[in-house]
């Protein structure tokens, strides 16, 4: 029975295999790693604001002393409902707008990778 896949490693020089195998990998995990760090900071940024807001309006319901302190906590709370509205409206805009740029750089990244193995697979067979 004869293999229909048949692959000669010796074909290649490290130079032909770092740009087919290992450069294309390394360069997909440093946007991979790239892109998940700014994910995870704007969510660090998100979490942080809204846990300080929160806290803003634990601290401020605990200074409440009588009725009228109470009536300007209530028409507090409206600002604080827009701002988080606002503020979670952008982390949302932040968060899609970091994943387009990630697909979009790993599409041209994709597209280089398969000019490259191409242009090194016909210098390998010649």
């Amino acid at each position: 029975m004869t293999n229909t896949f048949s692959f000669d490693p010796k074909q290649f020089d490290t130079k032909q295999f770092e740009a087919m195998f290992f450069g294309p990998a390394r360069a997909y995990a440093a946007l991979s790693v790239d892109y998940t760090e700014k994910l995870v900071n704007a969510q660090l940024d998100a979490t942080k604001a809204y846990t300080e807001t929160g806290l803003a309006q634990i601290r401020d319901l605990m200074n409440v002393k009588d009725a009228e302190g109470l009536r300007t906590y209530m028409e507090g709370q409206q600002q604080v409902a827009k701002d988080l509205t606002e503020r979670l409206k952008g982390d949302a805009e932040k968060v899609v707008s970091l994943q387009q740029d990630f697909v979009q750089k790993s599409q041209k990244l994709a597209e280089s990778n398969v000019k490259q193995a191409q242009e090194t697979t016909t210098k390998a067979a010649k």
